[in-house]
Parts: structure tokens; sequence; C-alpha cells
């Protein structure tokens, strides 16, 4: 018994809402919505999740509440009906170096977790997601990807550049982060440290340079699964209000294709994102989130791997001059031609596949043929003949330290190869002390360890650690380890990501301060070896005893239950459940609370 019929010869665009709005059994549903303020003729609309990452104490993400709002007009306004709702979002600058940043990745999961239950409880027919911090972005794809209904992601922009009175020096995050091991080594006096701190960060939107922020809204626009220019509009612009302004008909001319992301994110379209992020000098962190991203599609024809990223990075050069490593940030990028300046630059030289669908309903190669291309004269992606590297700066590394892998981020700037002496922290706290008593020295191999999935837990980043080495001077004469991750406003010599990661008894957790250590992060060789003998290994190996672990109960203990490894993008829903009669279980394993009550009742 139904309320309306679906329209002859036309699209359903709510194949999804009218189990609730078209059944008479689903009366409660339909008096609820009526609560919200439909009528009777809005019923057959199709229905519009229009989910931000809202949240005030952040930068990145303060504004998108007032994004969300200008969307879901939008969306009335072309015939649907859009409902907003939220998720959380964790601020990686404000956690950063403190414990806190435990919670980051697990928060992007949560996302997708939380994204993935209002749309499917809710019934919502399409998606329009409203992200703005790191992972923000990597967690509502994996969402889109997870339900596969029809979807748009557009990204929250990014901050305008600051500007340090005394100087008029370009400043952003980084420039706050590094100021301290400035301080600390003597190199800004406290007023100048205090006058960077108050300036780096202007207003609105997201951390400015080619950080983790802009690197994945990059290779998700890449992708296609945001509008052009959607990664490159500072989020203060007009050109973003005129985004979400056209949000509205994007999804529903989607909703009328039946255009869904799984018929997006094809494996090719994984590799444009990719080759995307070696061109623009990407965060390491990308290669963390597309891997996960992938593996959301649920097809292992679309995964990619670490290998992946290798193959590609082989090929690609590394063309802008970005920060953290270069001189200019986002919003210059967009002054050029933005984005879709970028893509046309690399389809026209072969470095992108343009016949990869995208969420305007054409492909790339359509959505760039009227577009006039870089601006002349502009100095931001350089030419092919006169690269910042040759090759793509991302190497994937093993060795006897990373067996499982590594991830390195090598410019080229700090040389491809390294050799020193441990100098071992057993975390990111205990590195940052050593920091201010000036334990560090040139020629050390700083180790920061258990900070990896489920050591960390959370594989927090290690921006802090490394701004202070490149605040102090020393970045181009110590190198970083760790089995946790890098900030995308990290530079210098560091490789993360190293699996297996030391609370589960990696190779990372058996090195001494004073072993040797050599890096070579050339192309055919990336590797990273602790010189020790068999004897050695295997007297460590003997010795050594698992820490205990960082939490015992809640959110981060239900995370290091279930993570994957940073190899495998630290998934978190793929454990299969345990399904076993009860009669099954292992002796050794105890019996679920309420059957040990009934057993000792009888």
């Amino acid at each position: 018994m139904t309320l309306y019929d679906f329209p002859e010869g036309q699209p359903i665009m709510n194949r999804y809402s009218s189990m609730l709005t078209r059944n008479k059994k689903q009366g409660a549903s339909q008096a609820m919505l009526y609560a919200t303020g439909l009528q009777p003729e809005d019923m057959p609309k199709a229905q519009v999740g229009v989910g931000s990452i809202w949240y005030d104490g952040n930068p990145c993400n303060m504004h998108l509440l007032d994004l969300g709002t200008a969307i879901r007009k939008s969306c009335q306004d072309a015939g649907l009906v859009g409902y907003r709702f939220n998720a959380v979002g964790v601020s990686d600058g404000i956690s950063m170096g403190t414990t806190g940043m435990r919670y980051s990745l697990q928060s992007r999961d949560l996302i997708a977790d939380s994204f993935e239950t209002t749309m499917g409880a809710q019934w919502y027919d399409g998606l329009v997601a409203i992200p703005g911090c790191d992972k923000n972005m990597p967690g509502v794809v994996m969402a889109m990807a997870r339900l596969n209904r029809p979807s748009i992601m557009v990204y929250g922009g990014t901050i305008r550049a600051g500007k340090q009175p005394s100087t008029d020096d370009s400043l952003d995050i980084v420039s706050a982060f590094q100021s301290y091991g400035a301080y600390v080594y003597d190199k800004v006096s406290e007023e100048e440290r205090s006058e960077i701190v108050r300036h780096s960060c202007p207003g609105q939107g997201a951390c400015g340079g080619m950080y983790t922020a802009n690197t994945m809204a990059t290779a998700i626009e890449a992708l296609g699964m945001s509008l052009p220019y959607s990664s490159s509009m500072p989020a203060d612009s007009d050109e973003k209000q005129a985004e979400c302004d056209a949000a509205g008909a994007a999804i529903k001319n989607l909703l009328e294709l039946d255009l869904k992301p799984r018929d997006i994110m094809t494996k090719a379209a994984f590799e444009n994102a990719i080759r995307m992020v070696m061109v623009t000098g990407g965060s390491t962190n990308a290669v963390l989130h597309l891997i996960a991203m992938s593996r959301a599609c649920q097809d292992p024809a679309v995964r990619i791997s670490l290998d992946d990223f290798q193959r590609i990075s082989d090929v690609t050069p590394f063309l802008a001059d970005l920060k953290p490593s270069g001189k200019y940030v986002m919003e210059d990028v967009q002054a050029i031609g933005g984005t879709p300046g970028v893509i046309k630059f690399m389809i026209d030289n072969n470095m992108f596949d343009g016949s990869q669908m995208t969420v305007t309903g054409k492909t790339w190669a359509e959505n760039v043929a009227d577009h006039p291309g870089l601006a002349k004269g502009q100095e931001i992606i350089k030419p092919l003949s006169d690269p910042v590297k040759a090759t793509g700066h991302l190497q994937i590394m093993y060795g006897n330290v990373a067996p499982e892998g590594g991830v390195a981020k090598i410019t080229g700037k700090e040389g491809e190869t390294f050799t020193g002496v441990a100098k071992v922290y057993d975390s990111e706290q205990l590195m940052l002390e050593g920091v201010l008593k000036r334990e560090i020295k040139c020629g050390q191999v700083v180790i920061i360890r258990y900070e990896g999935p489920k050591g960390g837990p959370g594989l927090p980043e290690m921006l802090t650690p490394t701004s202070a080495i490149m605040g102090a001077g020393l970045g181009d004469c110590v190198a970083l380890l760790t089995d946790g991750r890098f900030s995308g406003g990290s530079h210098g010599f560091c490789i993360g990501h190293i699996t297996p990661e030391a609370q589960i008894g990696g190779p990372i957790a058996l090195i001494e301060d004073g072993d040797p250590i050599q890096i070579d992060a050339r192309s055919d060789k990336r590797t990273i070896d602790v010189l020790l003998t068999e004897a050695q290994w295997a007297e460590r190996r003997a010795k050594w005893k698992a820490p205990p672990l960082r939490a015992a109960y809640g959110a981060l203990y239900k995370y290091m239950s279930v993570v994957k490894t940073a190899s495998e993008g630290c998934v978190t829903d793929e454990q299969v459940p345990n399904t076993a009669p009860i009669w099954e279980l292992s002796p050794k394993e105890p019996l679920p609370e309420s059957v040990a009550e009934l057993e000792t009742s009888r």
C-alpha cells in the first residue's frame, strides 16, 4: 500500500527515502518528517544528507555549518529535500604535540562510521559532505564508498596566508611550530616567537600549504569526487560560496544519472590521485588515506597498495614549489588556474588519465576542455625540464628496520642518503624533552617509537618534533624515524609509518642508542638498515617485553583492538567477527559474562 507512484519514464531519484515516504506502513516515519517541516508535496522528493564536520574550536571547521546551510538551501532550490547533520572532528594543529593527537586518526574512521550510520538509518538518497581538517576528507569519502549513493565532497577551503608585522614575511601554521625550536636553540627571541604565533593563522580555513588537508582535498578532486576548483578555493572566497550554491544542482544531476561513488572511484582514478600527490609534493598521509579509501570500495581490483605508490613515484616528477618545502601556499594555486589548471597540465603531458569520470557527470578531459591552462609566467608549477625532483618525493622504504614498509618524504633538498647513529626515544613527549635539553645533535638518527596504530595508540603525527628539529637548524644533518606518522607540514629527512610497529615487537623496538643506521632513499634502493649481527638481533628479541598499552578502555582501546597496520591504511572494519557457537570457544577463552553467570546459577 503506497502513497504515490514513481513517475514513468523518469529517473527514480528517491530510491532510498521512498522506503519511508511512500509506504503507508511507515506512517510514524512520515509523521516525524512532517514535524521537521515537510509538506505532503515534499514526500516524493529525493532527500539529501548535508553532512559537515562543523565545530567552533578549529579554524579549519568553524565555518562549515554556514557552508552547510548554504548547501541545504541549494538543495531546496533544486527541488530536493536537504537535511543537515554533523560528525565529530579533531583539530590536528591544536592537538599536535600532545596525547590528544592519539584521537586524530581514529577520528577518520569515526567520521566514516558516523556518516554511514546517519545516511543508512535515515535513508537519504544522496550525500553532500563538507569536511575541513585533515582526517575529515578521507573519512567522508570512505563513507561514500561504503554507502555507494550519489555523493559530492565540498571542501571547506584553505586558509589565507598570515604575515609577520615586523618583517612582512609570509606565515602559516608551520611557522608557528618551527618558532619553538628556533627559540629553544636561540635562533629567535621570545618577542619574535610570540609575534609569529600570533599572526600565523589569520582566519577560517585549513592549513595553507600542501599539508595533509590540502593534499587530500586536491587528491580527492583529482579522484573525481568533488567539483572542479573545490580544493584550491580559499575558505572565505566568493568562489567557495558559489560552489555551495551550485551543490544542489550538482547532486540532483548525480541522482538523475544514478552516478555513484564506485562508478567514479576506479583503480585508474586512484592512480590519478596518486599522481596529483606526487606532482604537488603532498603529504605522506596520502599513502595511508588513499589506501583506506580504496579498500572502502569493497573491490579487490580497485585496491591500491604501497607498491602502486612506488610505481607511480618512479615515473612522476615533483613539480610544485609549495610549502612546507617550497615557497607558495594553496591560495596561490587558485590564482594561476586552480587544481583544474594543474590537471589540464598533467593531461597535456600524459601524466593523468582524462577519461575518468567525475561528479560533474563528465570526464576530467571534458571538465578542462575549455580551461586556458596555467597562467603564463607562473612559477608555482615548474616545467618538466626543471622539476623540483625528477621523480616522486614519496618513497616506500624497506630494510631490516621496516620489513613491511615505511614512507619517506624526500624532496631532494635534504639528500637521498643518510648515515648516522641512533638516538632513541620511547615516545614523542620524551623526544620533545630531549629537544629542550639540547640532546639532539648533527649526525643522529632520531627514533620516536611506540607511536604506531596500537602503541600510540592512533599513529599520532610528529609535526612538533620535525618542526623543532627544523627550527633548531638541524634539518640538514639529522634524520627522523618513527612508527607514528608525520604531518603534511613536516619536512626534512623523515621516514614514518614504519611497520611492524614497536608495540608488537617490530625491529624498531630493538634499536638502542648509538646503533649505526644507514638510510638509502634512492628509488632503486629504498632501505633503512641498522647494522647489527644476527646474534645481536636474537639477544635483543629474547629480552624485549612489550610495554603496557596506553589505553585500557574507551574509544582508543576499541580502536587498537581492530585497527590494521599502517601499510594497510589503518582501516578498522576488516576484522572478521567471531560468530563461533559458544560451545566451540577455546577452553582458554573466558565465557561471555552473561553465559558465565548462567553457568554459575546452575
